[in-house]
């Protein structure tokens, strides 16, 4: 549970004033005291621009133009990135994948979780600052808040007024919003599952599905709820991102730190007073950066999980200190080492370069190098090979011994494919392989199984079991830009024993 931070203040002339905020009545407060648990105080961030603000923004609009814009791009007349789950096709610009694929879901998986590590390792919590979802989403959401019902201290005020016409119209014109941006969020979602373009015109003509309908709306009171309601609360009591952070970080790690040796003791104090003189740090007590965190954390008190990195206290801190001709950096992004040392910045970077970050980035980048290369190396077709178990072996016109199989082909490609079919044996001699030639016209980014006979002369097949070997060979059409490749299986061919 986190401790009360100091109490806010104003401008008041020269020196820096309480500000007087409203404040829960003794009863609630001492019901508050006695429960097991805490009773959550409705964090009112204030704004504050400055370097991490414009990242914050910046971030926000990549990834939402990304997020909005992607599942409206065409690629090959069709949408250029689409999880089909109907038809268990994953779509990304030119590269489908199959079920057979999910190991580049899991490599991709790996891939993530080692980024995390390292970029944890090397500044703490950068992806829940800048890039996180519920980061992204409760900025936009809290730049409408405060456009609507104004900053800080006028939402305090907003909040703490008897309900009238004003107070309703600011309410409903800020929840309108919101529910129009998560609506268009859940729509945006559903969008990479069904192709967004026939999935707008459903909803225009009201003719959605089932299960359409139901992930659009629960996505959509999902953003509306966490970005709106709960914010700082899914930080740091449902993500457990914040719980295991402390074993990626060390002593090294670059995290948001205030300055302790520098900024204490702390207190009020005129623009024009040599604080020093007086016995005080660079730290004039105004809270401000505590009222600017979206988690609602007091950074003096030492690093805390609920910290997110955001960097806005930095800002908040920085201005201050302009204001009172002080010198920045007295909340910054530094090292636990580097702010007891103090060391110089040159150096504190130079540590970033250690053990933990360079094995993290070793093992980061094989795992990237050998997904290119595995992606690179991708055979266009897929093929598996089933044996009919109705008729494990049987004799053919009287001068056969006949196998039926079954083959899987897939056609991973976006140009079409005609497919032959061959085996071979060293147990057996004069394999012939009958199949519809028809069938092996493969269509772009089809599945087709085919019947397989092989046959086997009578009098060169020794009673029981023998290996042989399938070969599935396809052949690029001409002018389709399909690929040519080969694939050898082993199967088994039995020759009954009481022929």
């Amino acid at each position: 549970m986190n401790a009360p931070g100091p109490e806010p203040l104003e401008r008041n002339g020269a020196a820096w004033a309480p500000l007087r905020a409203p404040t829960p009545d003794s009863a609630d407060a001492e019901t508050s005291d006695e429960t097991l648990y805490e009773v959550r105080r409705k964090i009112y961030p204030r704004s504050v621009s400055g370097a991490f603000s414009s990242w914050r923004v910046w971030m926000v609009v990549l990834t939402q133009l990304f997020f909005y814009g992607m599942p409206w791009l065409q690629w090959n007349g069709r949408q250029a990135m689409l999880f089909d789950l109907g038809a268990r096709k994953f779509y990304i610009f030119g590269l489908v994948l199959w079920p057979q694929d999910v190991i580049y879901l899991a490599v991709l998986l790996v891939i993530s979780a080692v980024s995390l590590f390292l970029f944890t390792a090397i500044a703490g919590r950068l992806f829940c600052g800048y890039a996180c979802p519920q980061t992204v989403y409760t900025e936009i959401f809290m730049w409408i808040e405060r456009h609507v019902e104004g900053d800080r201290f006028a939402r305090i005020r907003l909040d703490g007024d008897p309900w009238s016409a004003r107070k309703l119209r600011l309410k409903a014109t800020k929840h309108t919003l919101w529910i129009v941006i998560a609506l268009w969020t859940g729509f945006t979602f559903v969008g990479y599952f069904s192709p967004i373009r026939t999935l707008g015109a459903q909803v225009l003509s009201l003719s959605l599905g089932p299960w359409q309908t139901f992930w659009m709306l629960f996505y959509s009171f999902a953003t509306w709820g966490n970005a709106g309601f709960m914010r700082e609360q899914v930080c740091k009591y449902m993500c457990p991102y914040a719980r295991f952070q402390s074993v990626m970080v060390d002593r090294d790690t670059y995290v948001v730190t205030y300055d302790v040796g520098r900024g204490e003791p702390r207190g009020s104090r005129s623009r024009k007073a040599d604080h020093k003189a007086a016995g005080l740090g660079s730290c004039v007590n105004c809270s401000i950066c505590v009222q600017v965190c979206p988690t609602g954390i007091d950074i003096r008190d030492g690093l805390q999980y609920d910290c997110i990195g955001c960097g806005a206290c930095i800002d908040a801190c920085n201005q201050v200190m302009d204001k009172m001709a002080y010198p920045r950096g007295l909340i910054r992004y530094t090292s636990e080492n580097a702010m007891r040392s103090a060391l110089s910045e040159t150096v504190a970077r130079k540590r970033l370069v250690r053990p933990r970050t360079v094995i993290y980035s070793l093992i980061w980048l094989a795992l990237v190098a050998g997904f290119m290369v595995s992606l690179a190396m991708r055979t266009p077709l897929k093929v598996d090979i089933i044996r009919d178990r109705g008729a494990l072996g049987r004799e053919v016109e009287g001068r056969w011994i006949e196998n039926v199989y079954r083959l899987q082909l897939i056609n991973t490609t976006e140009a079409p494919m005609r497919v032959a079919v061959s085996a071979g044996s060293d147990e057996l001699k004069g394999l012939v392989v009958e199949y519809d030639h028809a069938a092996g016209n493969l269509e772009p980014t089809s599945n087709r199984l085919i019947p397989v006979r092989v046959r086997v002369p009578i009098e060169s097949a020794a009673q029981g079991t023998h290996k042989i070997e399938v070969t599935v060979t396809a052949v690029p059409d001409e002018g389709a830009g399909s690929h040519g490749a080969e694939i050898r299986q082993s199967t088994s061919f039995i020759v009954p024993r009481n022929l």
